[in-house]
């Protein structure tokens, strides 16, 4: 008779799936043996489909006894997975227990990133000579960047800057020289003018010296009677503020379209204070160049709303990473974008 058959295979089927289930260590393990009885393909699936071959009455009672045989595995199968899921969770809290006796763990303490503690010093040594801050716009008019600095177009002075247009009127500021002209609009009449300006200004440059993005300080002091006298003295307090009491500069000619005269100015090198020898910062000469001033130029102080009868004044314009370059030895200024954490806890 086929309905014995059935139930025989029935009882061996659930005998071994009974032993299986108590058998499976590892939730794979148990989801295996769960394919083997109770999947598509599974043993008991395969012998409740091959129900529809038996007579009627049969077929009830064989029926009848699969399914209570499939509850039953199910049971089973849904107690081992809630056993095994438990062990594996206490194995990873065991795992991932706490030894409370440990000492904690110092959280890691930040510092200031060595341009911005440059910038700060500079700040505050300006402040203490009675400048006021002002920070300009990084998205400049070409009017402003240039041409109200007598830098027309077609000067041969825009062909190291003229980069980074957003439109033919309009680009990211080349240096934080163009604060000169907005702040002495925003003030004109009036005198004493006193001002600095740090911020990010933009070149297509990138080299061991160079950054397409760098940091500039802009000065200026407009009065009247201010002489070259009054620049050196500025910039002298300004070095000895910075890198020390035994600082020194000298100027030398040179030209800038915005300064007349104008002047490149070195300061005694920090790292051999100014001996030279086998310095390799400053290279044996004993002085480094930091930053380019003047008397500011006619031209500018009535673009800016001054008479140049009347008044005059000086600006002056420098790097904050060739300034940290000089006060901490470092020879790369990409150094100082790179966020190496070596490099910047050095400081």
């Amino acid at each position: 008779m086929p309905g014995p058959g059935i139930l025989d295979k029935l009882e061996d089927i659930l005998s071994r799936g009974e032993e299986d289930v108590r058998k499976a260590g590892t939730l794979e393990e148990l989801e295996e043996a769960r394919l083997r009885y109770l999947g598509r393909k599974g043993e008991l699936t395969s012998l409740l489909r091959s129900l529809g071959s038996l007579p009627p009455e049969e077929r009830r009672k064989a029926g009848r006894r699969l399914n209570e045989s499939k509850e039953r595995l199910e049971t089973l199968f849904g107690e081992r997975e809630r056993e095994l899921r438990l062990r594996e969770r206490e194995r990873e809290l065991q795992a991932e227990a706490l030894d409370v006796t440990l000492p904690g763990r110092r959280p890691g303490v930040g510092r200031e990133h060595p341009l911005r503690r440059v910038w700060s010093q500079v700040v505050e040594i300006f402040r203490g000579l009675g400048y006021e801050v002002y920070e300009g716009p990084e998205v400049e008019y070409d009017y402003y960047n240039f041409e109200a600095l007598n830098i027309p177009r077609g000067h041969p002075a825009r062909e190291m800057q003229d980069s980074f247009y957003l439109t033919p009127e309009v680009l990211l500021r080349t240096h934080t020289s163009p604060a000169q002209i907005r702040f002495m609009r925003s003030r004109a009449p009036r005198l004493p003018v006193r001002m600095i300006s740090p911020g990010r200004v933009f070149r297509r440059d990138d080299d061991a010296t160079h950054s397409p993005v760098f940091h500039q300080v802009e000065g200026l002091l407009v009065d009247r009677g201010v002489s070259f006298a009054h620049l050196k003295g500025t910039l002298l307090a300004f070095a000895r503020g910075l890198y020390g009491p035994e600082a020194r500069i000298r100027l030398r000619p040179s030209y800038f379209p915005f300064t007349e005269p104008s002047a490149e100015v070195d300061i005694s090198c920090a790292i051999c204070r100014g001996e030279g020898g086998s310095c390799r910062t400053c290279k044996g000469s004993g002085w480094l160049e930091v930053l380019g001033a003047g008397m500011v130029h006619p031209e500018v102080l009535r673009n800016g709303g001054y008479d140049p009868r009347e008044v005059t004044g000086f600006a002056f314009g420098m790097g904050l990473e060739r300034l940290a370059m000089l006060k901490w030895g470092v020879d790369d200024l990409r150094l100082f974008f790179q966020n190496d954490l070596r490099f910047l806890r050095q400081f």
